[in-house]
């Protein structure tokens, strides 16, 4: 975990860059600092692997003061990804991603496999790409090769500084996704520098917005958007984006979805499918807990079986999980998605067309369409 605490930064010629920061960045996920420029955002992000010294104050991670940490150590154990990218132009793709685990020492086998596992994560074949210079790949596959890059040596820790603002509009969108991607498998903790309010809130677990080296207001993007702190945050927000402001998740659900209990014979459980013309139904325990789903279709291959033989674990959300998230967990499956209150009990279910009416009635009454 990163916590700041009573941060500053003034520079040699009186200026305050930064003012009394509080701030844990939240850990396994992307916090992006978002401001105009001249805010702080990209010193506040250098502060963290000692590129820039603060002056009062404390950062601590995982409880331990960086001051008390080599710098160059310290920069190690962090991954950073930058704008220009950053790239030694005169090294193959491979011992460029190899740079940091080759000053750690690792032995060659360990950094080939390493290599070749960052490679395929990002889609680009080790056999062709390795032997490869940066100048002989697009502006968006060298900013690929600076991301896994970041990742090579296994950090905990991600700092990317305008990582994509360089790029055309079709690489920053792929890249952005395969960021949102990635992270699902690496569960880093990142943090993100921009200026593009679009890509906070595309990305972002926890948006932090700075003015004048303050923070301003720090949340998910569901949170800032549906609560702007103050006219500055609106400005910055756009109207354009507050209107489109999707509605709570338990607007979208159908909190009435049928469910059976663990007790129902698979026969009833068919039954209540074809009576409510459905084709997967959710099923709990005799304490109402959620347990998995059963589907139609393995139901009637298996009439005679104990329904909780045929459950197949499910996606499941919190009630509290943002929409946006939620709406790329239903792009992402076929299966209804039950959501699960904090003690694991079922209260209701989002599936692909409820989402789909759900949001066509939400835009309808936002454009006044009777």
């Amino acid at each position: 975990m990163i916590e700041l605490k009573k941060v500053s930064k003034v520079y040699e010629d009186g200026f305050q860059a930064l003012k009394e920061i509080d701030l844990i960045f939240e850990e396994g996920a992307i916090n992006v600092l978002i401001g105009p420029s001249g805010c702080g955002k990209t010193t506040l992000m250098k502060l963290l692997n000692r590129l820039t010294e603060y002056t009062d104050g404390e950062i601590l991670i995982d409880g331990k003061n960086i001051k008390e940490i080599d710098p160059i150590k310290l920069r190690r154990t962090m991954g950073y990804v930058i704008q220009s990218i950053g790239l030694f132009p005169h090294m193959t793709i491979f011992n460029n991603v190899a740079t940091v685990p080759r000053l750690l020492k690792w032995n060659k086998s360990k950094i080939n496999k390493k290599v070749e596992e960052l490679l395929n994560m990002v889609d680009l074949e080790p056999k062709t790409f390795k032997k490869r210079y940066p100048s002989e790949l697009s502006g968006g596959q060298q900013q690929r090769i600076g991301v896994i890059r970041a990742l090579a040596a296994e950090p905990s820790i991600i700092l990317m500084d305008e990582p994509f603002s360089a790029l055309d509009p079709i690489s920053k969108e792929q890249l952005q996704d395969e960021l949102i991607r990635l992270q699902k498998e690496i569960k880093k903790t990142i943090v993100f520098v921009t200026h593009d309010m679009d890509e906070a809130i595309k990305i972002a677990n926890q948006i932090i917005l700075m003015r004048e080296g303050t923070i301003v207001q720090k949340g998910s993007p569901q949170d800032i958007l549906e609560n702007p702190a103050n006219d500055f945050v609106k400005d910055f927000i756009g109207s354009d984006r507050l209107d489109q402001v999707l509605p709570p998740l338990s607007e979208l659900a159908d909190m009435n979805y049928p469910f059976v209990s663990s007790k129902t014979s698979v026969n009833e459980a068919i039954n209540k499918m074809i009576e409510k013309n459905i084709t997967q139904i959710p099923v709990v325990d005799d304490k109402e807990t959620f347990i998995g789903v059963v589907s139609l279709y393995k139901a009637l291959a298996n009439k005679d079986g104990i329904l909780t033989e045929i459950v197949d674990q499910s996606t499941t959300v919190s009630e509290n999980t943002d929409i946006n998230d939620v709406i790329k967990e239903v792009r992402e499956t076929q299966s209804i998605i039950p959501i699960i209150s904090n003690d694991k009990k079922l209260t209701g279910v989002l599936g692909g067309n409820q989402l789909l009416e759900a949001l066509h009635k939400f835009y309808e009454s936002k454009s006044g369409v009777a």
